[in-house]
Formats: structure tokens, sequence, C-alpha cells
């Protein structure tokens, strides 16, 4: 499939979208699509690893509109109504979801989605519950890596170091990912402390761009809500949904550290706006970032769902604690993104064996209990 991407991107999507082949497709189900963030097209990309997933504010518009045409678009109350099992959904069903909580989508996806009068699932990471707006920290990570002089670097705490040779940009990106790996482990005290090293040896050799064009654009297109952000969020009609403490790889973390991540971020939330926080999204959402003991730990935490970042679509199976979505980039096309949305995408994988049942979720469709007092089933759909 890696291979024959392009070619469906650039000729086999807008021939079958044009054709409209993707609305004639019967699957049924739920498609949950999931965001970033939302930029306006005067945004100047900084690298794909740290903004590759901010859609510009006119694509978003247009895949909203599509949406609004060709599907049944439903709101975050249904959705939670659908999980207690007192509705049925509408056939070709689609969530809207955004995860990280940053400023962006206050400023810049909020407007839209009023003017287009629908509502979205908003994840939130405890972060965003205090006063000051800071960038994720695996994200500022990253920026300050990309932005080292090559050679040596070396950077150590208490309990622990790193030291590695610099060079292209693509090495400094799997440096990068060995590093969040290995940070998530460490608390967010420990991890705070690593950072605040790698500024301090990466910020005194930066260029005078970076500390005058780079970074403040970053922190202001990246860095997350305040607490009276998020409450206007909320205010505006949006839900607000749990998405950790401090977004670390979870399936890398010690299992204390991992369940106190989950059942805090809920507790600060609540606290914060006062209602019930029912759902929750996993971190990264990746086969290989998401355990069955941290999905365990979702379920026991009193979450009514909980989301991942991959394999959605209409057609795909919905287990309760680890729900697929459509993850949506900078560089995906309206066909390309209706070829997923659709479940053709999907279907695609699953025919040519890409797409094997998810085993983080054989074990939670028949013998779990979840936390309204309800077996986890498969549940009926329209």
């Amino acid at each position: 499939m890696r291979f024959v991407s392009p070619f469906l991107k650039r000729a086999v999507y807008p021939c079958l979208a044009g054709g409209g082949y993707f609305r004639s497709l019967k699957r049924s189900g739920l498609a949950v699509i999931t965001y970033h963030g939302v930029v306006p097209r005067s945004y100047l990309r900084i690298d794909s690893g740290l903004d590759g997933t901010l859609v510009d504010t006119e694509m978003f518009r247009r895949q909203l509109r599509l949406l609004k045409s060709n599907y049944n678009v439903i709101s975050p109350d249904e959705m939670f109504s659908w999980c207690r099992r007192e509705c049925e959904l509408p056939p070709r069903a689609v969530l809207l979801t955004c995860d990280d909580g940053l400023r962006n989508n206050l400023t810049e996806m909020l407007p839209v989605l009023r003017q287009e009068k629908l509502r979205c699932l908003f994840f939130i990471t405890g972060a965003s519950a205090g006063d000051v707006s800071r960038m994720l920290w695996y994200e500022e990570l990253l920026l300050l890596l990309l932005q080292a002089p090559a050679g040596a670097f070396r950077v150590s705490t208490d309990n622990f170091e790193f030291a590695a040779e610099l060079g292209s940009g693509e090495r400094r990106r799997r440096l990068w990912w060995n590093l969040v790996e290995n940070l998530s482990r460490l608390d967010v005290h420990s991890r705070q402390l690593f950072l605040d090293r790698v500024h301090a040896c990466v910020e005194p050799v930066t260029s005078p761009e970076f500390r005058e064009k780079i970074y403040p654009q970053a922190l202001n297109w990246l860095g997350l809500m305040t607490r009276t952000e998020v409450r206007q969020l909320a205010a505006a009609g949006m839900t607000i949904g749990a998405h950790t403490c401090s977004h670390a790889v979870m399936s890398r973390q010690p299992p204390e550290l991992a369940r106190q991540e989950i059942e805090e971020s809920r507790e600060r939330l609540e606290s914060m706006l006062n209602r019930r926080i029912w759902a929750f999204a996993y971190p990264f959402g990746q086969r290989d970032t998401v355990s069955p003991e941290v999905i365990s730990m979702a379920r026991e935490a009193g979450f009514a769902a909980a989301f991942m970042n991959v394999g959605g679509g209409l057609g795909a199976e919905l287990p309760r604690f680890s729900i697929p979505r459509v993850h949506v980039n900078a560089d995906m096309g309206l066909a390309e993104f209706e070829a997923h949305v659709s479940g053709f995408y999907g279907g695609l994988q699953r025919t040519f064996g890409r797409a094997a049942a998810n085993p983080l979720t054989v074990d939670f469709n028949s013998e779990c209990t979840d936390p309204l007092g309800e077996p986890v089933s498969k549940q009926k759909m329209a």
C-alpha cells in the first residue's frame, strides 16, 4: 500500500470521488474524524512532523460541507446517548473530534464550526488547566532538536541522559521519537527538567530567525489553550473530553503513572468545567502506543467511550474503548478525505490484509462491564 498510495491520492481517489462512487457505498456504522487544529492559508509551515496535522481553514470548511451534504454529522451528545444504548445512529453517521486542545481550536476552528452549525468533541490535556499557554512537551522538543546545530549533542539530568550525533532532519526525527518514548517513562516533573536543559543548550546557538519568527509562530499556533479558553470553548456549545495530563506514550509508562494520567486528567477537567467528562482519547492513539492494560484503565476510570487515532471510516468495528478514527492531516485532499470517511480506504486495507483486527480490542467486545453497568458487546447500528 505504501507504494500505491501516491497513485491512489493523485488518480484513483479523484476519479472515484468525481463519479460519486464513495457516496454510493452502502457501508453502515460510524466514521469518527479527528483533527488537531486549523490554520489560515497564510500560515508558514515549519516541519511536517510538527505542524503537518494542522489543516488549512478553507479545506476544513470544504470538508465540513462535504460531510453535511452527503453524510449525517451527529453531535457529541448523540454519541454519548448511543454509548448509553439510548438511541440508534442514523445511516452514514459521522462524528467530529479534535485532539490536544491547541489555542487555534478556539480562534480558527470554532468560528468555522459555528458558521456551519456543527459541534465537535474536543479532547483536552490536563496541561490546559493552567493560566499560561505553552506547547506540548514533545512538540517543543522536536522544534528544538530541528534547530540545534549539527554535530555532537548531549543533555543530561539526574535520572536521564541523551547523547547523539545530530545530522539530517530525518535522523533528528527518529532520535526525537526515541526520546519521546523514553521520556514517557518519567514523571511530568522529570520530563520538564530535561526539556529545560534542552532549551538551555539550544537557545543560545539558534538563529535570529528562530528566536524572532519561528519560535513565536510555533507558540502562537501550537500553544495549548488556558483554562479560561477551554471554558470559552465549552460555553460555545462544544463538548470537552480528556486526553491525559501530559500526552505521553502510555504504552511506555509504568502502570501507576498511566493510571494517574487518565484519572487525574478527568478530575482536572471536571473540576474546571463543573460537568461530566465522558469521553477519552489515547495520546498518539496508534496500536503500538496503546496497550490492552491502558484500555482497561480507561474503562475502569469511568469513561463511556475511548478513542484511538487509526482505522476509522464507515464499516469499521466499533469497540467502545478503542473506537477507531480517521486522522486528517494537512496534505489530505478532499477526495482522499472522502475515501477514508466512506470506508473505501479501510476496505482496501482489509482486502489486502493490511488492517487485521486490532488485537487491543478483541477482549473488550463481550466479557467486560462498562462504567454504565452494561456488558460491552456489539451495538446495534442503523
